[in-house]
C-alpha cells in the first residue's frame, strides 16, 4: 500500500470540497461543481491510486460509503439517475464521484464531463440546493451508523 500523502496531491493536503462527514478511513464531501448542486465524493483519507491498493475489508467498508451516499441522494432528491465513477485521471488519488442527475440538467443524458446540452435551469438547481442541508444531516447519521458502528 502506498504512503498514507503523497506531496502534491490535492486531495492529500485538502479535503477537496466542503466536508460532510469523515472518519477514521474515508470522508464525504460535497464538490462545488457548477450546475450539478448534489455532487459528491467518497475520498480515502490515506494516499492510494486504485481500489485494488485497498485490502479486502477496506474496499467494503469503500463501497458501504458510496452505497450510503446513493441512497440518500435517491432518497431526498429522487433524481432521474445517479452517476458512480472513480476516473482519477486528474487526481490520481482513490474518490468516487456519486452524482444526482437529473433529466433538465446541462449535460443529461450525457456524463457531467461531456460538453453541455442546454443552459441549466437555475430555479431547479435552487431547489435541489434547498434540500442539501437535511440531505447532509441524514447522511452523516447514516454514515456514522453503517461505517462506525457497524
Amino acid at each position: 500500500m502506498a504512503a498514507d500523502r503523497a506531496p502534491a496531491c490535492p486531495l492529500c493536503a485538502e479535503d477537496g470540497g466542503a466536508l460532510v462527514w469523515r472518519g477514521a478511513r474515508l470522508r464525504v464531501i460535497r464538490a462545488n461543481e457548477a450546475g450539478f448542486p448534489a455532487f459528491y465524493r467518497v475520498v480515502w483519507n490515506a494516499h492510494v491510486a486504485e481500489f485494488s491498493d485497498l485490502s479486502a475489508e477496506d474496499r467494503v467498508h469503500c463501497m458501504d460509503a458510496v452505497t450510503v451516499v446513493e441512497q440518500a441522494l435517491r432518497q431526498h432528491l429522487a433524481p432521474t439517475k445517479v452517476n458512480i465513477a472513480a476516473l482519477g485521471n486528474m487526481v490520481p488519488h482513490l474518490h468516487w464521484h456519486v452524482i444526482a442527475r437529473f433529466d433538465w440538467d446541462s449535460h443529461f443524458p450525457a456524463p457531467v464531463w461531456a460538453a453541455a446540452q442546454r443552459l441549466s435551469p437555475a430555479a431547479q438547481e435552487g431547489a435541489v440546493r434547498d434540500r442539501l442541508p437535511a440531505l447532509e444531516a441524514d447522511l452523516r447519521t447514516h454514515l456514522q451508523a453503517a461505517l462506525v458502528a457497524g
